[in-house]
C-alpha cells in the first residue's frame, strides 16, 4: 500500500469514527480563534475555553483588547501558562487588527503569519476553520499519529509534516482529518499512556504495529535459536 492509498483509507476509517469532528477550541468570531489558539501553546483547549470567558467579558472585542495593557491581559490569562509571552502576543496582535485591518483577521495565509504569536500551525487552524481553505494543521496529535502510523517517517519539525502530508493527502481533506487525528489522539492513539491498539480502527493498517510485529517475530527467532 503506498502513502497516498495509506492515507486515503485513514482518512476513510477516520471519518466513521469521528464523524462530527470539529475544533476543540471554543469561538464564534475569527479574531476569538486568534487569541485561543496562541493560549493553546502547552495549553489544554478545555482550560483556554474556560479562561477565555473572563477575557471576553472585559474586552468584548478587537477595539477593546487592542487598548488593554498587556499586564491586565496577563492577569487573566495566567492559568494558561506563558502568562506574560502570551500577553504580549495577544496585544500586539490585536492592535495590528485594529489598525492594518480594520479589526477583521486578514485571509492570507502569508498576513497571518506576520501578525505576532501567529505560527504555521496557527494560521492553518485559521485558514481551514475560519475560511474553509485548505489546511493542514501540525499540532502534536498530528505529527504524533502521522509518524505512527506510517504516513511520515520520522518527522518531528512541525513544517517537515505539514509538507510531507500536503503531497499525500487531499487538500479538501486536510483539515478535517487534523481534528479526527486530535480526537484519535486523545481517545485512543494516546501519548501519556501506552495507545490503546486494541480498539483501534486502524489497528490492521497501522505502520506502528508492523514495527512491534517484527520485532517480536525477531526476538522469538532468537529464542528459538538459543534453544
Amino acid at each position: 500500500m503506498t502513502k497516498e492509498e495509506l492515507a486515503l483509507e485513514i482518512i476513510r476509517r477516520l471519518k466513521g469514527e469521528y464523524p462530527d469532528a470539529d475544533c476543540t477550541l471554543d469561538y464564534d468570531e475569527a479574531w476569538k480563534l486568534l487569541v485561543s489558539v496562541r493560549l493553546a501553546a502547552q495549553c489544554t483547549d478545555a482550560r483556554v475555553n474556560v479562561v477565555v470567558q473572563d477575557l471576553y467579558e472585559k474586552y468584548p472585542d478587537v477595539d477593546s483588547l487592542a487598548q488593554a495593557e498587556a499586564e491586565d491581559i496577563e492577569a487573566i490569562v495566567k492559568p494558561c501558562g506563558l502568562g506574560h509571552s502570551k500577553a504580549r502576543d495577544i496585544s500586539a496582535c490585536m492592535r495590528i487588527l485594529k489598525e492594518q485591518y480594520g479589526g477583521k483577521v486578514p485571509r492570507s495565509f502569508d498576513a497571518l503569519l506576520k501578525l505576532p504569536g501567529v505560527g504555521r500551525k496557527s494560521a492553518n487552524l485559521v485558514m481551514g476553520d475560519v475560511f474553509g481553505e485548505p489546511a493542514i494543521v501540525t499540532d502534536t496529535h498530528c505529527i504524533r499519529l502521522t509518524n505512527r502510523m506510517g504516513l511520515v517517517d520520522n518527522l518531528k519539525d512541525p513544517k517537515k509534516v505539514e509538507m510531507a502530508l500536503w503531497k499525500i493527502i487531499p487538500p479538501k481533506e486536510g483539515n478535517s482529518f487534523c481534528h479526527r487525528l486530535v480526537y484519535h489522539g486523545r481517545e485512543v492513539c494516546t501519548a501519556r499512556t501506552k495507545p490503546y491498539c486494541s480498539r483501534c480502527c486502524l489497528e490492521d493498517i497501522c505502520a506502528k504495529n508492523g514495527v512491534e510485529e517484527g520485532a517480536a517475530g525477531q526476538k522469538r527467532a532468537k529464542q528459538q535459536k538459543a534453544e
